[in-house]
Parts: C-alpha cells; structure tokens; sequence
C-alpha cells in the first residue's frame, strides 16, 4: 500500500510517500480499505514532534479515517463493537496509521455510517464532533439557554460545537478572523466576534456582564487567562489544545512552544471554589479506554445528523500524495471547516 510518512519531524515538506507492507488485521481487528482521511491540527503537531505520546519518526500519523471493510478477524463481540462483515462503510479512529491505503484498527474504535453519509464526512466526524460534544454535554452539562463561546468557531471543531449549540438551544458567541465572520452569521453564530479588531473579554462582558455558562478554547497561553474571565458563576471552561505553540510557517520552534507554556495559567482551586468555576481538559486520544461512552456519544451525533440537524463542513479536499499541502493550508489558517485527504 502507498503511505505518507513523517521521516523526521519537521515542517510539512518532511512527508514522504513510501510503499508499505498492508496492514493485517490481529485479532479483534478490522481491516478497512480506507477512502478517506480527516486532517486535524493534531496531525499538525504529531508532524512536528509536538504532539504528546507521537512515535518516533518515521511514523504515519493521523487519528480518523472512513472506508470500506475488507475483513474482519473479530467475533464481534459486546466488547468489540457491532458485528462487522465485508462491505460495510464505517468511519475509526485510528490513534495514528491513519495517512495510509489500509488500516488495520482495533473493531471497537470502528463505526457503521449512518445511510447517506459519504465517506468526506465521514472522515470529518469523530474527532471534531465527539471532541465537541464530549465537552459540552457529557463534561459541561450544557443545557438549553446557555451561553458559549466557542474560539475558532470556523475551524473543525468549532464548526462542530457551533451546530450542536445551535441544535441544543445555546446562545453562541463565536471568534475568527475578518474573512471568516460573513460564515460565522450564516451558520448561526449570535456574536460573531474578530478577534483581529475587537477584544472578546469585552464583547463577552457587554452581552453576558454576568459571565457564560462555557468557553472552549484550544489556544493556550495568554488565552486562557482571557477566556477565564468570561466564565461566570456556575460556569467552564474547556481547554483541549494549544495552537498558540505553532506559528504559519509550520515548523516546529521550541521557543515558541516554552514560551506559550509559560504563559500558561495556574488555576488555584480556592478561586475556582471561591467562583464556583470548572476548568475542564479534553484529550479524545486518552479517552480510548471509554469506548462505550465514545460509541454512545457517537451514535447521538449520528442521529443529529440523518434528522439534518448537523452536517460537517469540508473546507478542501487533496489527494493523499499531497498531505504536506492540505498541512500548510491547515498552517495558514485558510480553511473554514474539515480538510480531507482523498484516496482513490
């Protein structure tokens, strides 16, 4: 099978297309030929050597995949996940491997679509949506009327809980660039804030001075003591990235990264008492040891989307040969929602 392979981290010229043994599946494995592959920032960062547990280099990174089931050398037991057989369109998480022809991946991170689902969206799904949902609902406890800020309301994830707010009744305000916000009013955002021009801790105190009831920010840094600041009494705040760490350029500085950790906030939990706050951390790769809740998570977004309620939004699609191109946009923040790689 063809593979893109990180041969030393790096900026996104490192890729190499390589030939590679197929995969075969172990037991309890399924063996999916792979159609179509989710790009996320984690990617970026796996890429780069940033990524917390990446394997050393060289490695096929990526998290998410959709394709077609070849075979299954699982029993399909309660602890494997649903019965699959030969032919079956299903989406997984891969926990790397995941920029390949093949996938060989463990049958309970495997998932049957939904009827109509092409295989773009497919791939646009787990990641960002069980990312979240997860956050907002089954750490959050989010309930109609709420308010949230959702930062990078135009990228994966934040398109994502933009549509499941709007799906639960949320109020939502939402950041971006200047060339973003005409999407941001379409899709449904309440505040549309850009965050090149206007400050969102002020825009959030004119139209909520009491405090939201979430903000979900993947920045890191300075950012989250800004976010902090706009949680009020009863509310949380979800941290579950740090883009900050990664400049346009795509390549790795750990200055830049030691930097931004330092810059990081120190939540004392007296305040956190004294405020009646949550500060909530979200990592959907360490959660691959609850895949029951993952799976019935998974099957609500599912649901939400044959009623039409939520549909991902791809931004780009590329071949999979050009994976360090589909990175660099990623880098220059042009894309509005998924980017894909296509396997033919």
């Amino acid at each position: 099978m063809r593979a893109l392979v990180v041969g030393r981290y790096g900026a996104p010229e490192v890729f190499e297309l390589r030939e590679m043994p197929d995969p075969q599946p172990k037991a309890g494995e399924v063996l999916i030929r792979v159609k179509a592959i989710g790009v996320n920032f984690a990617d970026l960062l796996q890429r780069m050597g940033l990524y917390p547990g990446s394997p050393k280099a060289p490695f096929v990174p990526g998290l998410e995949i959709a394709g077609v089931v070849e075979k299954s050398a699982t029993g399909g037991g309660a602890s494997e996940g649903p019965a699959l057989k030969a032919g079956d369109a299903v989406t997984a998480l891969t926990q790397f491997n995941a920029y390949a022809e093949w996938a060989a991946v463990p049958a309970r991170r495997v998932y049957r679509l939904p009827a109509g689902m092409k295989f773009e969206e497919a791939a646009a799904i787990p990641v960002n949506y069980l990312t979240a949902y997860h956050s907002m609902f089954t750490m959050g406890n989010l309930q109609p009327g709420d308010r949230i800020l959702i930062h990078g309301a135009a990228g994966g994830v934040g398109i994502a809980a933009v549509q499941l707010a709007r799906a639960r009744g949320l109020v939502v305000f939402g950041t971006a660039g200047r060339l973003k916000q005409e999407f941001l009013r379409k899709s449904g955002v309440d505040h549309a804030i850009d965050y090149e021009k206007s400050d969102f801790v002020e825009v959030v105190k004119k139209y909520a001075p009491d405090g939201l009831e979430m903000v979900m920010d993947p920045i890191g840094g300075k950012s989250f003591s800004r976010s902090y600041k706009c949680v009020g009494p009863g509310g949380r705040l979800v941290v579950y990235g740090h883009s900050a760490a990664v400049g346009p350029e795509g390549k790795p500085s750990w200055l830049r990264a030691l930097r931004t950790r330092a810059e990081t906030p120190w939540f004392d939990p007296r305040k956190l008492m004294g405020r009646n706050i949550a500060v909530i951390g979200v990592h959907l790769g360490r959660l691959h040891s609850r895949e029951t809740l993952l799976r019935g998570e998974l099957d609500e977004i599912f649901s939400m989307y044959s009623a039409g309620t939520i549909k991902p939004v791809i931004s780009k699609k590329f071949p999979l040969a050009e994976a360090a191109a589909a990175h660099q946009y990623i880098h220059e923040r042009k894309n509005i929602g998924k980017v894909i790689l296509s396997v033919k």
